[in-house]
């Protein structure tokens, strides 16, 4: 499904680094979210756009907006991950690629090395009813998102 701007995104239930299932819902309900989707942990450029979010923190919080990341590592491998670069919002793993597929984020094959089924960066910013008001998808790898466009996005919500 090609997810379209003005359109609300389907909800999920995905795992977090402690084991808890998380729904969308529970963080669009408390107002703007960035669902940040990015290939593996530990991959030098997903590391450095965990870290540009992390530290933006404040920027976000005054935008009254939070991060989440999604990738399709597991939740030991993206525990590590959060606890190695100390990222402090919530890390998801669509080990299963359920809703990176249900969000056409599913990059397969994968450039380079052929790996069947991981997801693509993108980030889509969602505002509180989960109406998607902000997309950006690319499927090479090695390029980063556009942070400035991602809190212009937010800042008009």
């Amino acid at each position: 499904m090609v997810l379209r701007i003005g359109q609300r995104v389907p909800d999920f239930s995905l795992p977090d680094t402690n084991k808890q299932e998380r729904k969308l819902s529970e963080f669009t309900q408390k107002g703007k979210t960035v669902l940040l989707f990015f290939p593996f942990a530990f991959s030098g450029v997903c590391d450095k756009e965990m870290c540009v979010f992390r530290d933006g923190a404040t920027k976000l919080n005054s935008l009254n907006a939070q991060t989440v990341g999604i990738s399709v590592d597991s939740l030991f491998t993206l525990k590590v991950f959060a606890q190695t670069y100390n990222l402090q919002f919530p890390l998801l793993s669509d080990f299963n690629k359920k809703v990176s597929k249900a969000y056409d984020v599913l990059q397969d094959p994968w450039p380079g090395f052929g790996y069947k089924g991981v997801s693509k960066r993108a980030a889509l910013v969602l505002d509180g009813k989960g109406i998607l008001r902000y997309k950006w998808v690319t499927d090479a790898p090695s390029n980063e998102p556009p942070y400035e466009e991602i809190m212009l996005a937010l800042g008009k919500l």
